[in-house]
């Protein structure tokens, strides 16, 4: 890709180490990078949607641990004082978003990694942390490409593909999950064309989805939100594939607010519809989808979502960001071991543990 949705910057000066972030509010008009220095700006960089989709905000997170540690070393602090900000930058982070799993997961490694080090200075533990985050941004990209693989098997050659939202390289730290399975298709030869969703209320297919598909050289065509049973109904989707944010133990699956609608409309027209995502997306403590946490956001999103109002003044406004598609209308879940069809439980359990070791050993 000819962009990078998130990387770390340790220039030799005084001004430290960042976290550089692809500006995704605003794509597609303008590309610029922030740099964040702090765990504040990296905390309000997720809430403000930045930086965005499930595995990209697992990987800022961690790095935002990383610079809270940097900051604490650079102030001088005591051992004790210096562990308590990097338990406070942790604490911040868990509360930017609260249904994207990934975001805990990579919180959690961080912290073991912390209780485990009790003993280390606060330079090698800086170092520990800093280089935690190197290898889940590295091991984000591999277990993508793996996805990809994986689910490119299940599109033909000429495959029709709708989406919902944007779950490619820019909610990833590279390659993409529901787009990894596209891009790795289309690697092999296959032609490969893509209707996505437009996604309110904002706009990410369109203005990122589109964008950066048109970046990868991948045929697209953008359509309203209610547009997708008339396209299906047409004879124009082979299938749905989409990312997610959490998967319940029983297979359900929360994404982007409009998901679980095209997911009713691709088993009236008997189209496939698969979720593309790694294992660290699965939530083996949650049984169903029932409890998954679904973020609320500002009522603006909605009355004002692209700069002009759109709504009355001080009317009511529901916005939630996600809803959770029930593993009834999963025709498969595409992670790093493999396509999972129901009963999904055991394979996910399973995929799930093996991660766990690998993590551990690591």
């Amino acid at each position: 890709m000819s962009f990078e949705t998130l990387r770390w910057s340790e220039p030799p000066d005084r001004d430290g180490p960042a976290l550089i972030l692809l500006d995704q509010t605003r794509l597609p008009m303008e590309v610029i990078e922030v740099a964040c220095r702090d765990v504040e700006t990296v905390a309000v960089a997720i809430e403000e949607l930045k930086v965005r989709g499930a595995p990209a905000i697992g990987v800022a997170a961690a790095y935002g641990v990383a610079l809270g540690a940097w900051r604490a070393l650079e102030t001088g602090a005591k051992p004790a004082s210096f562990r308590q900000v990097v338990g406070d930058a942790v604490e911040r982070l868990a509360r930017t978003r609260p249904t994207a799993v990934n975001l805990f997961w990579a919180l959690d490694l961080m912290k073991r990694l912390i209780d485990a080090n009790s003993d280390t200075s606060n330079q090698e533990l800086y170092e520990l942390l800093r280089d935690a985050a190197h290898r889940l941004c590295e091991e984000d990209v591999v277990t993508c490409k793996r996805i990809g693989q994986h689910g490119a098997d299940l599109l033909k050659d000429g495959s029709r593909v709708l989406t919902h939202c944007n779950a490619g390289s820019l909610a990833t730290a590279g390659y993409g999950t529901a787009l990894g399975v596209i891009y790795a298709a289309t690697e092999t030869g296959k032609r490969i064309e893509v209707f996505a969703d437009e996604t309110r209320p904002l706009l990410q297919g369109s203005r990122l989805t589109a964008w950066e598909l048109m970046q990868h050289g991948v045929p697209v065509t953008v359509i309203c939100d209610n547009m997708a049973a008339s396209v299906m109904a047409a004879g124009k989707v082979d299938c749905v594939i989409v990312g997610a944010d959490r998967i319940a133990a029983n297979g359900d699956v929360a994404n982007k607010i409009g998901t679980y609608g095209v997911a009713i409309l691709a088993r009236e027209h008997g189209i496939p519809f698969y979720v593309a995502a790694p294992t660290s997306t699965v939530d083996m403590k949650l049984a169903s989808g029932d409890t998954i946490p679904i973020e609320e956001r500002k009522p603006e999103e909605v009355s004002e979502g692209m700069g002009a109002r759109t709504a009355p003044r001080e009317i009511r406004i529901y916005n939630p960001a996600f809803d959770v598609t029930p593993n009834r209308l999963v025709s498969g879940i595409i992670t790093e071991f493999g396509v999972a069809t129901s009963p999904f439980e055991p394979t996910l359990r399973q995929w799930t543990s093996t991660g766990l070791a690998e993590t551990d050993r690591d």
